[in-house]
């Protein structure tokens, strides 16, 4: 996934979910969080950023915050990003058979996931989920507390008792990390979806990614700890 119209910025602070004030070639701009999670690790004022500069002069705001760095790992919080660098992934990688066929946003049952792939005669419901929390290695899903994300799980496990084959997909929105594991001490009921899911037979990967100031793009698997 590239990103066009990149500059290099300062973050400065959050007003809400949804808006941020940040420093943009020695000015202060308002900014577009592209990311309604919690972020307090990342979103800490004096970080550096990069944010992707708009040319549609009717946006309320001229910018988009795309990555921060953490340290000296930089971060991609676009939300939008997963489902993007997911799709790439699937349809090059052969993880899921030679020219898969995938659609976005497939509804089944009482839920609309990701993707549904076919290949080979595999049919596959798909979740993604974006990862930003990581401490001391560890990555960790959610950051806050999603009704939403256990609807799905719990959905994908009726997917499998119909006869499909059904994937939660955890994107890492950084390079590198010792293991994934569902955040228990934001959300318990999560964490323990996501154990029954996988004794039900809902497979269960992470994924890290190559993370540029203008890029991301998946690297590597990174190994699971469902607890």
């Amino acid at each position: 996934m590239i990103y066009n119209n990149i500059k290099e910025g300062v973050f400065l602070s959050r007003t809400n979910r949804f808006i941020a004030s940040i420093e943009v070639d020695g000015k202060v701009e308002t900014c577009h969080v592209k990311n309604t999670g919690r972020c307090r690790e990342l979103l800490i004022p004096g970080a550096k950023v990069y944010v992707q500069e708009s040319d549609n002069p009717l946006r309320k705001t001229r910018y988009d915050l795309v990555s921060v760095y953490k340290g000296t790992k930089l971060f991609n919080i676009d939300s939008i990003a997963p489902n993007k660098v997911f799709a790439e992934w699937a349809s090059n990688s052969e993880y899921f058979g030679i020219s898969p066929i995938i659609k976005s946003e497939c509804r089944y049952g009482n839920s609309r996931f990701d993707f549904y792939i076919e290949s080979d005669n595999r049919k596959i419901f798909v979740e993604v989920k974006g990862v930003t929390l990581e401490k001391d290695g560890v990555l960790m899903f959610p950051d806050a507390p999603t009704e939403r994300g256990l609807k799905h799980i719990n959905e994908l496990l009726k997917c499998v008792n119909d006869g499909y084959e059904a994937y939660v997909v955890f994107i890492a929105q950084t390079d590198e990390a010792e293991y994934f594991t569902p955040n228990r001490k934001t959300h318990n009921a999560f964490a323990e979806a996501l154990v029954n899911a996988q004794k039900g037979g809902v497979k269960i990967l992470c994924l890290s990614c190559n993370v540029k100031h203008n890029e991301i793009s998946v690297k590597d698997f990174v190994k699971v700890c469902i607890l």
